[in-house]
Order: structure tokens, then sequence, then C-alpha cells
């Protein structure tokens, strides 16, 4: 038992290192902090493109949601970061990582989007339109409050992923907590540091885990 808490729940390893750890926290929270809103209007573009275009527009979204949903994230990284300089586009490793996750996920959040707006009966655009709103008005006030309900949990549950997925960044050299914990386990010869980072990834997205599941049985009893 003593041997599992030493290389496990070293507490003199982690005292050494914990100044990493909470680096990497906040360098993960700030890839978050941009990234999911980027994304987020990302996906909104797109699922409000294909709802209102024409059906060229539309094949031509569904290619591209395709392609984004189904591109690794981790290749996206290497052409961002490693591709665009031989077009003369040079990004920082920051700048880089926001725009791999936008735009994976702005093809994940366009499919949620689009799916909730498509679930609302046309009869309420038609309705509201009779009434005298304008069809931004309509979008608005009467079809995008009713579509976000409708897709919140499975917004939640993507935006917990993009969290995770921050962890890209060690690819190009970002200090994610990821990274640092690994950093750290170097430094001490202990996996302390990486059991410490799982803690914390838990700590952070556990109470949005359980705010998905209530949501998840909350739609399937209005069905």
């Amino acid at each position: 038992m003593q041997e599992l808490i030493d290389n496990f729940a070293n507490l003199d390893s982690l005292s050494e290192v914990y100044p990493l750890l909470v680096q990497g926290l906040w360098i993960t929270l700030s890839l978050a902090a941009v990234a999911l809103p980027t994304a987020l209007a990302g996906g909104l573009a797109v699922a409000l493109v294909y709802s209102f275009g024409g059906k060229v527009t539309r094949r031509l979204l569904i290619v591209l949601i395709d392609f984004l949903r189904a591109f690794p994230v981790l290749v996206l990284l290497v052409l961002v970061f490693y591709g665009l300089p031989f077009l003369g586009i040079r990004l920082g490793s920051f700048a880089a990582v926001i725009l791999a996750l936008g735009l994976n996920n702005t093809g994940y959040f366009g499919e949620i989007f689009r799916a909730g707006l498509a679930s609302i009966p046309r009869g309420q655009a038609e309705a509201a339109s009779a009434l005298g709103l304008s069809r931004f008005q309509v979008l608005v006030l009467v079809l995008l409050p009713q579509a976000v309900r409708k897709v919140i949990a499975p917004l939640v549950g993507n935006a917990l992923e993009l969290v995770k997925t921050t962890s890209i960044g060690a690819l190009v050299a970002m200090p994610e907590l990821l990274r640092s914990a690994r950093v750290a386990q170097e430094q001490t010869y202990n996996p302390t540091p990486l059991l410490a980072a799982a803690l914390i990834y838990f700590v952070l997205l556990w109470p949005f885990s359980r705010w998905v599941a209530v949501l998840e049985r909350r739609a399937l009893a209005r069905q």
C-alpha cells in the first residue's frame, strides 16, 4: 500500500512541481475560453446559412461539416501550424490550437444547431411572419431560443469534449495541463503529477457532466 502511495500520491513530488500544474491549468482554461466561443459562433453561422440557404449552398455546407467532423483534429493542427507557413501565414502555437479546435468543433456545433433549427415546426416561423416580424426577428426571437433549448445537452457535452481536446496543444509545445503534468513527471520521476492532472480535469468537468445527464433526462421526459 505504501508503495502505491509513493508512486501515485506522492505529496512531496507534487509540492515540487505544482506551479507547473497551475500554469498548465491556466493555459488550458485560456484555450477553452477562446476556442469554445469561436466554435459556437462558427457552428451557429454554418447552421443559419444551411437553414436559409439554397440547395447548392446546403450541399456545400454538408460537405464542409462532414469534412470538419471527420478530419482528425491532430492532423488539422499539424496542417495549420506547420503547413500554413508555406503559404506565408505564420501562427503562434496558441493561435494555431485555437484555429484547429475552432474549425474542428465548428462542424460538430454546426450540426447540433442545424438539428435544433430543423426540429422547430415551420408553421411557427410562418405565424411569426404573419404577425409582422421581420425574418431576422423571427430567427432571433422565435426560432433560436427554442432551438437552443432543444440542443443544450449536446452543446454542453461537446463543450466538455473541446476542453479535454485542448491537450493537443502539447503537439506544438503549448504547456497546457497535460503537457505540464508530463514535464513534471519527468522532473520528479514519479507519476503523481499525471494523476493530479487527471483529478483536476475531473473536478473541472464533472459538474458539467452531471448537468448534461440531468438535461438529457429532462429531454427524454418531455418526449
